[in-house]
């Protein structure tokens, strides 16, 4: 019997780490510190809430179904942003704006692949990524990283078959955190090019890249319409992860094609979401910049208080925008120990299990720790109780 989609592929993995809090009680004295997923745990700011308000008492569009691609004032605002913040040329037609970043990824990935198709993805991959693919028929090609948790352009070159159809980068990284230099994106974009297939860079996090000014050159690229194709979150900048608005940007031909996948699986983006989006380009840049700010003053505060946990056999694999990715020092899986610190410790994180294909050896030592929402007493006391652990 063939299998169903969805049988193809693992549960989702927060879902499935929210299990193991079942049954175990936290006290105040040691309350539960979730790190296992990147989102803010703050709504948007009030201002923000008031126009989305606003917004739903006043303009009846808000209710009703929207353009398949996008609130076209939401398009051209992205488009100026991009513009502005990449150096770029881009137009409100090379913008679609999607339910949430992943549906942008599952749009892109529609207009480029059949099943049996494949698309490279360096490991540690993002899981949602691999979860689409799975469901979809399309083999997931591991690129394993190397220093530095980068992946590297010739080991992505010899896996180049005539059924590749994408590379699919994320930078700032998740799972690792890792910036990718802006070299070594134009190198993955000039190999992409060179074979005909398409580079896709998924940029949810580079609103808190700590790099200023554009971070990769590819928008100036001539032609880049043509194998660039560039996935944004607005969830992460101004804390609208529940209202799910996210954007693809790549050639008009392409997102007409997408428009085909998007009209079938949600018609529109929320409309509500897109008017909170569009105000947040418009008003919140400057708030942006403070977040930014203080996301940097949490990976400052990761980096400098590791040794603690250096000391006892750990290792600071990766750093940036909302993740540390560290190595573990302990003889057991992390598939095993991330339940257990949850029991012990009090810690929910993700195993580096949830990241690799199954059976690779290099995910059992590892543990993401998704630190935005920690301030910097957070993360001391997040040090203390692993510095702690007798295993």
């Amino acid at each position: 019997m063939t299998q169903t989609r969805t049988a193809t592929t693992f549960p989702p993995p927060v879902m499935e780490a929210r299990r193991w809090l079942e049954g175990v009680e936290f006290t105040p004295d040691r309350p539960l510190i979730n790190v296992s997923q990147a989102a803010p745990v703050d709504p948007p700011p009030p201002a923000l809430r008031q126009a989305m308000a606003d917004a739903a008492l006043t303009k009846d569009d808000a209710h009703l179904y929207g353009p398949v691609l996008g609130m076209p004032a939401l398009r051209s605002a992205l488009s100026a942003q991009i513009n502005n913040h990449y150096g770029a040329d881009t137009r409100a037609e090379n913008i679609c704006i999607t339910s949430g970043c992943n549906q942008a990824f599952a749009a892109a990935l529609s207009t480029l692949c059949a099943e049996g198709d494949e698309i490279i993805l360096p490991t540690p991959w993002y899981f949602n990524h691999k979860m689409w693919l799975d469901m979809t028929g399309v083999a997931s090609i591991p690129l394993p990283v190397g220093a530095g948790l980068l992946p590297d352009v010739d080991a992505a070159a010899a896996l180049i078959t005539p059924k590749t159809r994408a590379i699919a980068l994320v930078t700032p990284n998740n799972p690792a955190g890792v910036e990718y230099p802006a070299d070594l994106v134009l190198a993955f974009y000039e190999l992409a090019r060179a074979h005909g297939i398409a580079l896709i860079v998924d940029e949810t996090y580079r609103d808190f890249d700590s790099r200023s000014g554009a971070p990769h050159p590819l928008f100036q690229q001539d032609g880049w319409e043509d194998t660039f194709i560039h996935l944004y979150s607005f969830s992460k900048a101004y804390r609208l992860t529940g209202h799910r608005v996210g954007a693809l940007v790549a050639s008009p031909a392409r997102l007409a094609e997408a428009e085909k996948f998007l009209d079938t699986v949600a018609i529109c983006p929320g409309q509500i979401g897109q008017y909170a989006a569009l105000w947040g380009v418009e008003n919140l840049s400057q708030w942006v910049a403070s977040e930014r700010d203080e996301i940097l003053a949490r990976r400052a505060a990761i980096e400098t208080g590791f040794p603690v946990l250096q000391a006892k056999g750990w290792e600071l694999l990766g750093l940036g925008a909302y993740f540390a990715y560290v190595a573990h020092p302990f003889e057991m899986s992390s598939a095993d120990l991330a339940p257990l610190l949850v029991r012990e410790a009090g810690i929910l994180c993700l195993p580096g299990t949830m990241f690799w294909p199954e059976g690779a050896p290099e995910g059992k030592a590892q543990l993401r720790i998704a630190f935005a929402n920690l301030d910097a007493a957070g993360i001391d006391t997040l040090y203390k109780r692993l510095s702690a652990l007798a295993i």
